[in-house]
């Protein structure tokens, strides 16, 4: 069988999308990641398929998504926080995490509609104490968001909540994003068998990821079982649809291109 290439996010949310995609199919070759180096890979063809932020699928025509499953949120999401020291309408600058790109767009769509601001920003390197940081605000992702207190930043802003609240639709991060390069690959079934499999062991992999993170067993199993969302349906696909159009009118992506799926028969099928 032909050596297939898949990238991923080496975060919390990511693990019950990969729970034994390596037995599942022992032919691939899985590489953790963060999620901007992610979209850097496959845009160069090291990869064949990734796990990349929503933002880089509408910037790359030769994509094409597997059906069927996300990483999305209904409301507050917890792991994708603005935290501040001034309210937001007043923000000026911001330190970026830097292992988010759809997050930042997401950022800055809601500063734009709801507070009509915009801002400066700056990269914040993964090992830097956000802490110390000398801007405004700083947007954290990931495992660290969940993470952080930032004790000398009084506003903390979920981002989820703030575009829920804003659209009332659901908000998807990330999506499995297959190269034109694999297209004639058979690559959903593998996909929505480790998915299935991630799910129905929740427990298990939110015991295991707690004591690596230092969080708590019971908190990762509510997050994973009740915070994120890992379909992508019709009310997703909607979300994506609203996003994909502020984010052009916005001028963070040149077209509002379509959303085409990898596979849908073998999808079908599965389900």
């Amino acid at each position: 069988m032909k050596q297939v290439r898949v990238g991923a996010v080496n975060y919390l949310n990511t693990k019950p999308l990969i729970h034994n995609l390596a037995q599942i199919a022992p032919h691939w070759v899985l590489d953790l990641q963060v999620p901007s180096h992610l979209a850097q890979d496959l845009a160069a063809e090291k990869l064949d398929i990734a796990l990349i932020p929503v933002i880089e699928y509408f910037r790359h025509p030769n994509y094409r998504i597997i059906p069927g499953i996300s990483i999305a949120s209904h409301g507050p999401v917890l792991s994708v926080t603005l935290f501040s020291k001034v309210p937001w309408p007043e923000i000026k600058s911001i330190s970026l995490d830097e292992g988010s790109k759809t997050s930042v767009a997401l950022l800055k769509i809601l500063s734009k509609q709801l507070h009509g601001i915009g801002f400066t920003s700056s990269a914040l390197p993964m090992n830097a104490d956000p802490e110390k940081v000398t801007t405004d605000g700083v947007l954290l992702i990931g495992d660290r968001a969940m993470k952080a207190c930032l004790s000398g930043f009084p506003f903390a802003y979920d981002l989820g909540k703030e575009w829920h609240d804003y659209a009332n639709l659901p908000f998807v991060y990330a999506i499995w994003a297959v190269h034109e390069r694999a297209f004639g690959e058979n690559l959903t079934r593998y996909f929505a068998k480790s998915k299935k499999a991630g799910l129905a062991h929740v427990g298990e992999i939110a015991s295991h990821e707690s004591k690596i993170l230092g969080l708590d067993a019971g908190f990762c199993r509510r997050y994973l079982s009740h915070i994120i969302q890992y379909n992508l349906g019709s009310r997703e696909i909607a979300g994506l649809e609203l996003y994909r159009h502020l984010a052009y009118q916005n001028g963070l992506i040149e077209q509002e291109r379509s959303i085409d799926f990898h596979d849908c028969r073998t999808f079908a099928k599965s389900h």
